[in-house]
């Protein structure tokens, strides 16, 4: 059997094939970003996961591409985690950034830009992916990422900038305080999915003036820090990734357009394209 993952920072999504390659079984667990989340915890949530504890022993490939995963010592960090349960496996660690271009790659270079807990771009020819721009992640970059937008809703609402009638709308759903808060991020491996939470309220919000500004404030820093670097930048398709993508495709050509870009295709979820990249062009198709 063969596993294939796409791992974001809240959430990852994992497709179990067979020996023909076919589906047997797709299954979610904790997003395992390596710079937050060490060995032993990602091996303990993949242990809680009966689906995956089923087949673990007659797992023998792990293709896992995930948030955070840049280099050879996080590619370490995660094959740490996942060589003590699946071991029988050969493990292929990358970045989640190769299986966004694998998903929306359509046999023409393109742009490739992740919109989900964080956010990231590249350029991707179909064989080589190039970043102008390194991830600074939720700290100090993720521009137009679900933890950017829910760092400025909490500092709208904390700093005393929100309209009264979402100010009260927050605090009647929320009713956090700023030791709960602090705590929340500070002392917490999962910060960047908790501030990201808060992105629902924008989602529900979505059609406020005060909201929309900030979602198309997000988008634009976005192109500013993580497109304008790329001299393809205004010849080639925006290809999209992620939740927030998704959700609002509207505010993001919007802010596109100013820039004179083009925006191509959003991918919700890129698992199910991601595999049948894997089963057209990486793996070895059954005689």
């Amino acid at each position: 059997m063969i596993a294939i993952v796409d791992s974001g920072a809240t959430k990852a999504d994992w497709v179990i094939l067979d020996a023909s390659y076919k589906e047997k079984f797709r299954t979610v667990t904790a997003g395992m970003n390596p710079y937050h989340v060490p060995s032993a915890v990602m091996l303990e949530e993949i242990s809680k996961n009966a689906d995956l504890v089923a087949v673990a022993k007659e797992i023998t490939h792990v293709f896992f591409y995930g948030s955070g995963c840049s280099n050879s010592r996080m590619h370490t960090v995660v094959r740490e985690g996942l060589m003590p349960f699946f071991t029988e496996a050969e493990h292929v660690i990358d970045h989640d950034l190769l299986a966004a271009c694998y998903a929306t790659y359509k046999g023409k270079p393109t742009m490739v830009c992740i919109l989900g807990t964080g956010s990231n771009s590249c350029y991707f020819d179909g064989k080589t992916l190039r970043e102008e721009t390194r991830s600074l992640a939720y700290i100090l970059g993720d521009e137009g990422g679900g933890c950017d937008l829910g760092k400025r809703l909490l500092q709208a609402y904390f700093l005393k900038k929100m309209p009264k009638h979402l100010g009260d709308a927050f605090h009647e759903e929320y009713n956090l305080s700023v030791d709960e808060l602090n705590k929340n991020v500070y002392q917490n491996q999962f910060a960047s999915a908790y501030i990201a939470s808060f992105s629902t309220f924008i989602a529900k919000h979505k059609q406020d003036p005060f909201i929309q500004k900030i979602i198309y404030d997000a988008m634009k820093s976005f192109m500013e820090n993580q497109i304008m670097p790329y001299p393809e930048a205004r010849s080639s398709e925006l290809n999209f990734i992620g939740s927030i993508a998704y959700y609002y495709e509207d505010i993001i050509r919007a802010a596109a357009a100013e820039y004179h870009f083009n925006v191509g295709h959003i991918v919700q979820k890129p698992i199910d394209n991601l595999v049948q990249y894997h089963i057209d062009y990486l793996l070895n198709k059954p005689q």
